[in-house]
């Protein structure tokens, strides 16, 4: 899956991003549970398994 494709993703899951960033990366929160999460913008490559598995849990897509 490539980021884009999972900025979308956790963009349904109504997460939003909060203009802040950790170590070059915009933070992510998740409202319903207050969780915030760095994503890399790189959007046309493709997301390493191990990150793709905490972002979507972070999301509350897992």
């Amino acid at each position: 899956m490539k980021y884009n494709e999972l900025e979308r993703l956790v963009k349904k899951a109504g997460c939003y991003d909060t203009g802040e960033t950790e170590a070059g990366h915009p933070l992510w929160i998740n409202p319903k549970t207050g969780v915030r999460f760095p994503m890399s913008h790189h959007h046309s490559q493709e997301v390493a398994t191990g990150t793709l598995r905490s972002i979507k849990r972070a999301a509350g897509l897992i």
